[in-house]
């Protein structure tokens, strides 16, 4: 009897530890890990095909940019940061370009994670170092994530918030946990933390900005600058990881320096005249007319454009919700017709832009059409809180015939500013019920930009609606300043977007975001619907779902009309001295200049072409 039942408890103990054993999640073990389904490249990988394996290492290339810096810490909400100021910073682990969103080991050799994502470990490399020789170890990833979510950038708290702990569980072994729902995108994004030194930051204040090079483990570091005028950076030569198949045929040249120019008029007449090496031009106007020079004729200084495929997000003039003036959404919907996109695309642009009409532009993650199936099952339990157009109005921005004559726009701006309450009286547009006439600022970043010649004939358009538009420029350190605690009543942004958005929304629209000062919670949106969307966006169980939710929340934001869409370009305008080499250009991404070496043969024959020295 007593033998029967010991075989019973432990039938019974047996079944029961079975039954335990078949709900818990199963264990990966991995090299990677992707989003949504498995890995392009598999373990052992020898390098990412996008690349050029056998790039030669050398040669020195000269860049530029505008404005100025006084820091070289780019991880808090203090200061202006150089060019280079991160580039010594590594992270665990790195994005493949060629996969929506898949990483690979960096400083970390191998994670392991549950099947439901619940957890996260990574296994660091026991040859990651820092430049100083001390290795990296799990202490210095803890302290990173403590430092940047307790004094980092707003971003950090946001992008992180559903992480709920970071531990050391063993000799070269750190454990992230997470917040209970789902949130697949947790272990990616940890990956991407920015790996600081525990030793080097322990006597210093994290807080403030400084002018001393950190240190890093990076295969670049700062080795020269002059504050506010440039800053150069070399390959560090005993790069720890410099092998790894993820950095292979990347980071070729052995010097790169950056110079700071008052404006980008400044920087294409240096390009032109050889003091630059390489620029990516972000102006039509100069595209079209400044570089029809014997350089470019003879093939000396290359003009090219690269097609790419990459999510444009949304550029945008950003009405601040936080004001007054731009509370009522009739409101927000008729300023935007003060803006005539086609005349602008035509006299101003040569043509060369598309409309934004989405914040996910150039990318299937943007809506279209109204909502249909699936994607209107996401919206339908808020159908009562939401504006009906929705659900019963394609989003489309103002159009005009391009002539520059908008009297259609300007009576259905009217109409809308007549429903919000607004009349015009002797010339100016006034709140029937305060008295108080609609005026706002634009707010523009000073030097070159070229934004002001595109906002007077808005301003103009304004004018004769009887509001008050005015344009002030103001220089870099006062735009930081007022961009990080919100005050403006409209500036030209926006914001950029991957191929798999995620946590990050929440920083760009969350309820949270949106008295938090440098957050990028631009518009100041505070919408529940919003939130929602948001979290479920971040808990899409597959690409179809993410493409879903996405495009979901993509039409609750253009209906709010916090926005006056600019445009977009899906290819990049690049200037080079023919001088460099790259490997073949990608349909999704197009190139990019981390990729490229410099060509001994290609030098030497433009050196002899144009009499001038190219190191």
């Amino acid at each position: 009897m007593i033998r029967l039942t010991i075989a019973l408890l432990i039938l019974t103990f047996g079944l029961s530890a079975a039954a335990r054993a078949a709900d818990e999640p199963r264990i990966i073990h991995a090299h990677g890990i992707a989003m949504h389904g498995t890995p392009k490249y598999a373990e052992g990988f020898p390098h990412f095909d996008y690349v050029n394996p056998n790039a030669p290492k050398g040669g020195s290339v000269r860049l530029a940019t505008s404005g100025t810096y006084d820091s070289f810490n780019p991880f808090i909400p203090k200061g202006n940061p150089g060019v280079g100021s991160g580039m010594a910073i590594e992270t665990l682990m790195v994005s493949s370009t060629d996969e929506a969103f898949t990483q690979y080991g960096l400083i970390a050799e191998s994670i392991t994670y549950p099947e439901d994502r619940s957890w996260i470990t990574f296994r660091l490399r026991p040859e990651a170092r820092w430049h100083d020789g001390k290795p990296i170890t799990p202490d210095d990833v803890v302290f990173s994530f403590n430092i940047l979510k307790e004094k980092g950038q707003p971003f950090y708290r946001f992008y992180y918030g559903s992480v709920t702990s970071a531990e050391i569980t063993g000799e070269r072994d750190v454990t992230f946990r997470f917040a209970a729902g789902e949130n697949l995108e947790l272990p990616l994004i940890v990956g991407q933390l920015s790996i600081l030194p525990k030793h080097y930051w322990e006597g210093r204040d994290f807080s403030k900005t400084t002018l001393e090079p950190p240190l890093g483990s990076g295969p670049y570091r700062i080795a020269n600058f002059e504050a506010g005028r440039y800053v150069e950076v070399e390959r560090v030569a005993d790069y720890w990881g410099k092998d790894l198949p993820v950095n292979r045929g990347q980071d070729n040249f052995d010097r790169m320096r950056y110079d700071y120019y008052r404006d980008p008029t400044v920087i294409r007449e240096a390009i032109k005249a050889g003091d630059i090496d390489y620029y990516q031009e972000s102006q039509a106007k100069a595209w079209a007319q400044d570089f029809d020079i014997e350089a470019v004729q003879k093939g000396w200084l290359v003009k090219e454009e690269v097609a790419h495929d990459r999510p444009a997000g949304m550029q945008a003039f950003v009405m601040n919700l936080r004001r007054t003036q731009f509370q009522d959404v009739r409101v927000r919907e008729a300023l935007a017709y003060a803006f005539d996109f086609e005349w602008t695309n035509k006299n101003l642009f040569f043509g060369q832009y598309t409309r934004a009409k989405s914040f996910f532009s150039n990318s299937e993650l943007g809506s279209s059409g109204l909502p249909t199936g699936d994607e209107l099952a996401i919206l339908e339990p808020y159908r009562d809180q939401l504006p009906p157009e929705v659900f019963t109005k394609e989003y489309q921005p103002p159009v005009t015939n391009g002539s520059g004559q908008q009297r259609t726009g300007i009576r259905t701006a009217l109409r809308l500013f007549k429903k919000a309450g607004y009349e015009v009286r002797d010339q100016v547009m006034i709140n029937a019920a305060t008295g108080q006439p609609l005026q706002f600022e634009m707010l523009l970043r000073a030097g070159g930009s070229g934004f002001r010649r595109i906002v007077l004939p808005m301003q103009q358009t304004l004018k004769r609606m009887g509001i008050a538009m005015s344009i002030r420029e103001v220089d870099d350190a006062q735009y930081i300043n007022r961009l990080r605690s919100h005050d403006y009543d409209m500036i030209s942004s926006g914001w950029g977007q991957s191929d798999s958005p995620g946590n990050e929304q929440r920083g760009f629209w969350g309820s949270a975001a949106a008295d938090q000062a440098g957050s990028r919670n631009l518009a100041g949106l505070k919408d529940p619907v919003v939130d929602a969307l948001i979290e479920q966006l971040i808990a899409a169980p597959d690409r179809e779902q993410l493409v879903l939710r996405t495009r979901a929340l993509d039409r609750v934001l253009l209906a709010q009309h916090f926005i006056i869409p600019n445009w977009y370009l899906s290819k990049d305008r690049i200037l080079y001295w023919n001088k460099f080499a790259r490997p073949p250009l990608m349909q999704n991404e197009g190139t990019s200049f981390s990729w490229w070496w410099y060509d001994e043969a290609k030098a030497s024959a433009l050196n002899a072409a144009t009499g001038k020295s190219s190191n």
